[in-house]
């Protein structure tokens, strides 16, 4: 669910006159027109923009898989001799050809949120989990949520355990010293994924977040009711910032899955919000969120008096 939280800070940014949403980073001058990325082999890179990065619209390619799950290997072609840091990873995939020129198409990407969260530390001038910490969190009441560690001896008070299935191959770690490891203890870089999938929280603490960015005025929102709306404004050809599917019934909701975890979000337009965390990889693949709604939605038809106080009243 990580980058709905990604997406609420380019939104608060842009609120800011920090961020313009049609903004280029990597064009001639832009915010992300640095040394590191100067190595740029497809001249369609400087006209990715801001926007197309927060809807999936970069062109970025998956052709040799997703990089952000592929770290080993980019270790070994540039010959570090050690994990490849955040810089390296983005300058290395800059290098490649991109799949389909921007906006012309939409592609899931990690890469274009982990390049999101890299500009939000330029244009903020602290790291990305220190601004989010700072100016989205913290006004939202949410204080106990982290950028994740990526092995079970490094976990956060309180943090579970992850489990995957019994007969999930171990991968190269992503360290690129041939150990091979769980994906979720070591074979993965969750912690690189930054704003594309490295929080760790529970549901509760997402759920004051949501609560922050619902446009609903039991409790003040972080955003704009402008931003809010570009936020969840979709069509056909484009998804939302943010969120994973926007009805034009108001319905919003959000999926994430890694190794070990699976997580859906939904804010309804009858104001009702949950949150569904596991500590284990899903069995049902791409069929999980719709079953997981569908038990949400039958075990409210069978409530019949919801309490009026504020839960997150302690």
């Amino acid at each position: 669910l990580s980058k709905l939280i990604t997406a609420v800070a380019v939104m608060k940014l842009s609120e800011e006159g920090k961020i313009a949403l049609e903004d280029m980073p990597f064009a001639k001058g832009g915010v992300l027109d640095i040394p590191q990325f100067t190595q740029i082999r497809d001249s369609r890179v400087r006209s990715i923009t801001v926007e197309q990065l927060l809807r999936h619209q970069g062109g970025f390619s998956s052709r040799a898989g997703d990089p952000m799950f592929n770290l080993g290997v980019i270790s070994r072609r540039l010959s570090l001799g050690r994990a490849a840091e955040t810089d390296e990873i983005i300058s290395f995939c800059l290098n490649q050809r991109l799949a389909f020129t921007p906006g012309h198409g939409t592609r899931y990407s990690n890469l274009g949120y982990v390049i999101l969260s890299r500009l939000i530390e330029a244009v903020s001038g602290v790291t990305y989990e220190e601004y989010v910490k700072e100016y989205i969190f913290k006004p939202a009441g949410v204080y106990d949520i982290h950028l994740a560690n990526n092995f079970y001896d490094q976990r956060f008070p309180n943090e579970v355990k992850y489990y995957e299935p019994h007969d999930e191959e171990p991968v190269e770690s992503y360290l690129g010293d041939g150990r091979f490891l769980q994906r979720c203890y070591g074979g993965n870089n969750i912690r690189a994924l930054l704003g594309a999938g490295a929080w760790v929280a529970s549901p509760s603490e997402l759920l004051k977040l949501i609560a922050a960015i619902d446009g609903r005025g039991n409790v003040p929102d972080i955003l704009s009711e402008e931003s809010i709306r570009v936020m969840t404004t979709t069509d056909r050809s484009s998804l939302p910032i943010g969120w994973a599917k926007c009805t034009p019934s108001g319905d919003w909701s959000r999926t994430g899955t890694l190794s070990g975890t699976s997580a859906l979000l939904k804010y309804s337009r009858d104001g009702l919000s949950w949150v569904f965390i596991t500590n284990t990889s899903s069995w049902k693949g791409s069929t999980f969120p719709r079953q997981i709604d569908a038990l949400f939605r039958n075990a409210f038809k069978r409530v019949t008096f919801w309490p009026e106080r504020d839960l997150f009243d302690f």
